[in-house]
C-alpha cells in the first residue's frame, strides 16, 4: 500500500511540474540573463542577537561573514518561524505551509521517524525544477525517513533508504537523518548510509552510529560538500537551489579546536564563530566561481537560540542571543521564533538595507514561484507570501497580514500590526513560566501583547483589550478552518487541529464572557 501511495504521490507531482512547466514567467524587466541561483543557509538554533551587526549593543560574538551579508544586501527585523523548534519550521520552509496542519501538533521528528512531507505536496525543490534548476539538499534534513523494517536492525539500515529528500524534489542529497545529537549517527548520501550504522555510540543520546562517525566533524564535513557542491555548479550554466540546513549552532556544542577559545565567552560562542567561517566558506566559493551576482543568497535560522547555550553565562558577560526579545528555542515568546533573515541578491537587492516588514519562513516557496514566474496550485504554499516585492524593494505596504506561531507543545500564538495574541498563560516552552506551573490567582487564560511599546512581552493586556483578543482569536480560528492563511480556495487539514491546546476558556472569546 505504501508504494500505491508514493506511485500515485509522483504521477500527481508530475502533473503539477507540467503545470508549472506551462506558467508564463512574470519576471522580465529586472531579470537577469538567466533565472538566479537560489542559496538558502539554514542554521540550526542561531538567535537574532547572536549575529553581531544585528545586535551591536548587546551581541559579543564575531561574526564577520554574517555581517558582510548585512552590509551586502537586505536585513528583517521581524523574521520569524512558524515554529520554536526545528521539524516543523523546516516543513514550513519546504512546503510554505504550516506543520500544525500535519500529524505533527507538538515536539519534533527523530532520527527514524517516518517522513512529515506527503508525497503528494509540492515542495520548493519541486516547484524549481521544470524551470531548469538543479536542486540538492546538504545538512540536516529532519523531516522523517522510511527504513526498512522501521530502522531498529542493522540490516536495516544497510537497505537503501525510501522517502528522503531525493523523494522530495532533491536531485543530491547528503547530510545526516535529524538533529545532531538524534541516532542513528551517520552520513547519507542520497538513498543510503556512506558508512553502515554498525556500533553504539553516545552523542547526548544512545544509538547505532557509524565507526567512523564523530560529532565534532559534522559541521566541517557538510561545509566541504557544500562548497563542492558550489565547484561542480561553477562548470554548469544551469541555474540550482542548494538547500544548506546546517547542524550548527544546536547541542552538541562542538567547535573544532581550531575555533575553541575564540570567542572569550564559552562554546557556544566559539560553535557560532564556527557557523560564521562556514558561511564564509560558501560564500567564498561562490565568488571563485563568478556566481555571486546570479546568485540570491538567504541566511536564517530554524528558531531561537537554544538555553543549551548556556544563556545565563552568555548574558551575565553582556551577550544577549534574543537581542531584546523575552524567550528561546522551544518559547511561544518571541525569543523561540524570532530569527535573522538576511537576504543578498547583488543589482537587484539594495546593499545595506533594512525592513520591518512580517515575514515568515514559509514565505520561500511563494517567494521562488513568484522570482521564475511560476502559479502555484491551490493545494500548495498555502501559508506562503512571496517576499519579492520586498527585496526589490517594490512593496507598497505590509505583505503578509498575520503570522502564525507554535511553541514546542503545541501553544499557538498570532501576530497581527503591532498585537500578538498567545494562546497559553505560560510559556508554552523551557522558559518561566513553565507549562503546567500554578498560574498566580486573576492570571488570564491567555495573552497579549502591543509589541511596539512591549517588545519584552512582559505587559499582559488580555483582559484590558477583549475586542483585540477575540478579533485575533476568530482570524486565527478562520486561518485553521480555512486551511489557509493566504487568498485561495479552502483546503484540508491533515488532522483535527485544536487551538486552544493547553486550557481553553469557557467561552469562545473573552468579550462573550
Amino acid at each position: 500500500m505504501k508504494n500505491e501511495y508514493r506511485q500515485l504521490g509522483a504521477v500527481v507531482l508530475t502533473c503539477v511540474a507540467l503545470w508549472l512547466a506551462c506558467s508564463t514567467p512574470s519576471f522580465a524587466a529586472d531579470a537577469a540573463p538567466r533565472l538566479p541561483n537560489v542559496v538558502y543557509v539554514l542554521c540550526d538554533d542561531l538567535g537574532y542577537g547572536d549575529v553581531q551587526a544585528l545586535n551591536p549593543q548587546r551581541g559579543k560574538i564575531a561574526t564577520p561573514n554574517i555581517d558582510r551579508l548585512v552590509s551586502q544586501g537586505m536585513s528583517f527585523t521581524e523574521a520569524h518561524s512558524g515554529s520554536s523548534v526545528c521539524t516543523p519550521t523546516r516543513y514550513g520552509i519546504l512546503t510554505g505551509r504550516y506543520a500544525w496542519r500535519t500529524r505533527l501538533q507538538q515536539g519534533v521528528l527523530f532520527g527514524l521517524s517516518p517522513p512529515l512531507i506527503d508525497p503528494s505536496r509540492l515542495t520548493v525543490a519541486q516547484l524549481l525544477k521544470p524551470y531548469g534548476y538543479h536542486t540538492a539538499c546538504i545538512g540536516k534534513w529532519h523531516l522523517g525517513m522510511t527504513f526498512a523494517g522501521g530502522g531498529k536492525k542493522i540490516s536495516d539500515l544497510a537497505k537503501p533508504i525510501q522517502d528522503g529528500p531525493i523523494t522530495r524534489g532533491f536531485d543530491y542529497y547528503f547530510g545526516i537523518t535529524a538533529s545532531l545529537d538524534m541516532p542513528p549517527f551517520a552520513y547519507i548520501e542520497n538513498d543510503h548510509f556512506t558508512e553502515l550504522p554498525s556500533v553504539q555510540k553516545h552523542i547526548v543520546r544512545t544509538g547505532l552510529a557509524a565507526p567512523g562517525f564523530e560529532a565534532v566533524d559534522v559541521l566541517p564535513t557538510i561545509t566541504k560538500k557544500a562548497v563542492e557542491y558550489i565547484d561542480a555548479r561553477g562548470a554548469d550554466h544551469r541555474p540550482f537551489f542548494l538547500y544548506l540546513p546546517l547542524s550548527s549552532p544546536h547541542a552538541p556544542i562542538v567547535p573544532t579546536k581550531a575555533w575553541q577559545g575564540k570567542s572569550g565567552l564559552n562554546v557556544y560562542g566559539d560553535f557560532v564563530m564556527q557557523t560564521d567561517a562556514a558561511l564564509g566558506e560558501v560564500l567564498a566559493s561562490l565568488d571563485k566561481h563568478g556566481l555571486a551576482d546570479d546568485t540570491l543568497v538567504i541566511f536564517t535560522s530554524d528558531n531561537g537560540c537554544s538555553p543549551v547555550a548556556n544563556v545565563a553565562e552568555l548574558e551575565k558577560k553582556g551577550h544577549f542571543p534574543s537581542e531584546s526579545r523575552r524567550g528561546y528555542k522551544a518559547d511561544i515568546f518571541d525569543g523561540g521564533h524570532r530569527i535573522p533573515f538576511i537576504a543578498r541578491w547583488p543589482q537587484h537587492i539594495k546593499p545595506g538595507t533594512k525592513t520591518d516588514q512580517l515575514i515568515c519562513l514559509t514565505d520561500l516557496m511563494a517567494t521562488c514561484a513568484e522570482l521564475v514566474g511560476a502559479r502555484l496550485p491551490e493545494n500548495s504554499a498555502e501559508d506562503s507570501v512571496s517576499l519579492l516585492p520586498v527585496l526589490l524593494d517594490k512593496a507598497d505596504g505590509p505583505r503578509r497580514d498575520a503570522a502564525v506561531h507554535h511553541s514546542i507543545n503545541g501553544s499557538f500564538a498570532i501576530r497581527q500590526g503591532k498585537w500578538k495574541l498567545e494562546l497559553c498563560n505560560d510559556s508554552g516552552g523551557w522558559s518561566a513560566p513553565l507549562p503546567g506551573s500554578r498560574p498566580a490567582p486573576g492570571t488570564p487564560p491567555a495573552q497579549l501583547y502591543d509589541m511596539s511599546k512591549d517588545i519584552g512581552e512582559r505587559a499582559n493586556e488580555y483582559q484590558q483589550h477583549p475586542e483585540v483578543a477575540a478579533r485575533l482569536t476568530d482570524l486565527l480560528q478562520k486561518f485553521i478552518a480555512d486551511g489557509r492563511s493566504t487568498p485561495g480556495s479552502p483546503q484540508k487539514n491533515d488532522v483535527n487541529v485544536k487551538m486552544w491546546k493547553h486550557g481553553e476558556p469557557n467561552s469562545k472569546s473573552p468579550e462573550k464572557k
